[in-house]
């Protein structure tokens, strides 16, 4: 079912008796890089997802975005579908905003699945590295900086074997509006490190990270496993940073164990 809460675009699928997994997309994409998981655990879960603000449907406005006002987004959803006490899965970015939504309002959670995301702030390299992004989408336009940061995002298996699919997810977040995809780039740049949260989080927790993922590599992941108690870590064959996209099997394979083992 789609339906519009605060502007934001937002789709559900399942029975809303079952419990509720909240399913937060990574940059620059928009909630159809949950659609594999949402196709598996719609049978059981009442699975939610939405496009973040100013990508997909949900519309940029101004573009002036923070990583707080996406955390509101996220707790305003929550509010309006009345969910009571989701999973929350974020990948990337929707990890970035998870671990903030954690750190601010835990007791809202019943468990958190981290793919291929890290608590860390941008340092200064990270910084220039996302203004000279919105550098390039002014001088050239969002087609050209899509085309290479999302190919960067995938692993080499992925970009051999799956060409004709890697080419429609550059085309459709290359029709974005540029000023939603700044507005994130701004978010990311501006957003607080999380780190320090990490030991207080006492909520089951998955960490999912592609064996071939360049942007947050297995290394990081592990670190972050050990600062968050009795926290599960997968790694996934085949797979750069879209986990979900590029290996969805082993995803959901993970993703259901974890669900089991903790009666969720």
């Amino acid at each position: 079912m789609k339906k519009t809460i605060n502007d934001l675009f937002v789709y559900t699928s399942g029975s809303e008796k079952n419990k509720a997994i909240l399913f937060v997309h990574g940059f620059p994409y928009d909630h159809m890089m949950w659609k594999e998981q949402i196709k598996e655990f719609s049978q059981n879960y009442f699975c939610a997802a939405y496009d973040i603000r100013g990508l997909g449907q949900s519309p940029a406005g101004n573009g002036q975005f923070t990583m707080e006002s996406f955390v509101d987004d996220l707790e305003i959803i929550i509010n309006e579908l009345q969910l009571n006490k989701p999973i929350l899965c974020g990948l990337s970015m929707g990890g970035y905003i998870s671990l903030r939504a954690l750190e601010r309002m835990q007791e809202k959670f019943s468990a958190a699945i981290l793919c291929d995301t890290k608590a860390e702030a941008d340092n200064n390299e990270g910084k220039l590295k996302r203004a000279a992004g919105i550098k390039r989408i002014n001088d050239e336009g969002l087609a050209p900086f899509a085309k290479d940061f999302i190919t960067n995002c995938f692993g080499d298996y992925f970009k051999q074997n799956k060409k004709k699919e890697l080419e429609n997810i550059i085309e459709a977040s290359s029709k974005f509006d540029p000023n939603g995809v700044k507005g994130s780039l701004l978010a990311m740049l501006g957003r607080t490190d999380t780190t320090a949260n990490l030991e207080r989080i006492n909520r089951p927790t998955l960490l999912i990270c592609g064996e071939e993922d360049k942007l947050t590599p297995p290394s990081v992941m592990k670190e972050m496993q050990k600062k968050i108690n009795n926290a599960e870590y997968v790694e996934i064959n085949k797979a750069g940073h879209m986990t979900p996209i590029e290996n969805p099997e082993e995803v959901n394979k993970a993703i259901k164990e974890f669900l089991k083992n903790h009666n969720l």
